[in-house]
């Protein structure tokens, strides 16, 4: 896999919206697993280097967590993928 700078995040993200397209993850930590997941299914890239991807893009807001992932009432709270944000 190339580098993150190689990386086109708004595509990345866009693959990741329709990969969750009917049912976004929830929860912070069970969101970042799933994403990483999908991630090594569809890349062949370690788990490393997608965990690395998705802390990219939740960094840069095409990941966001609707919740406070402190507080165990808003543990269900789903995740947003927004592949139209401008970088």
């Amino acid at each position: 896999m190339r580098s993150i700078d190689e990386i086109d995040l708004a595509a990345l993200a866009e693959e990741l919206r329709r990969f969750f397209y009917s049912d976004p993850p929830v929860g912070y930590l069970r969101g970042k697993t799933a994403f990483r997941d999908a991630l090594v299914q569809a890349h062949g890239c370690s788990s490393t280097q997608a965990e690395e991807l998705v802390d990219t893009l939740e960094a840069r807001g095409f990941l966001r967590f609707g919740g406070d992932p402190n507080r165990r009432s808003e543990a269900d709270t789903p995740w947003d993928i927004d592949a139209t944000r401008a970088e």
